[in-house]
């Protein structure tokens, strides 16, 4: 029912920009952007190390779909990091936060 959203940024600027969208349309109750993290991957046969932002956004499984496509829509990148992991248990307070701040 309750889901945590991963995607990178480029940097602060995109991170919060995306989650302010997000929270403001009611598809996440909350995203923490995790600033300076260090990725390294493969792209067009090379192999690159970038500082980026990390977000995570904390949301129900329903709103997925719309979330992953306003991420694309607003994110600067050709392909675009969104991950979503279930989230099995967590405290009932704050899960009951999580579906009043999508409504």
């Amino acid at each position: 029912m309750y889901q945590l959203v991963l995607t990178t940024c480029p940097n602060e600027q995109v991170a919060k920009g995306i989650a302010q969208h997000l929270v403001s349309e009611k598809l996440a109750a909350c995203v923490n952007i995790v600033p300076n993290i260090t990725s390294i991957y493969s792209w067009q046969d090379e192999i690159h190390c970038d500082t980026e932002v990390q977000l995570l956004i904390k949301t129900s499984n329903d709103k997925f779909e719309k979330i992953k496509q306003h991420i694309n829509t607003l994110h600067p990148y050709e392909v675009v990091e969104i991950i979503a992991l279930n989230i099995q248990q967590g405290d009932e307070n704050y899960l009951n936060w999580i579906s009043n701040s999508l409504k």
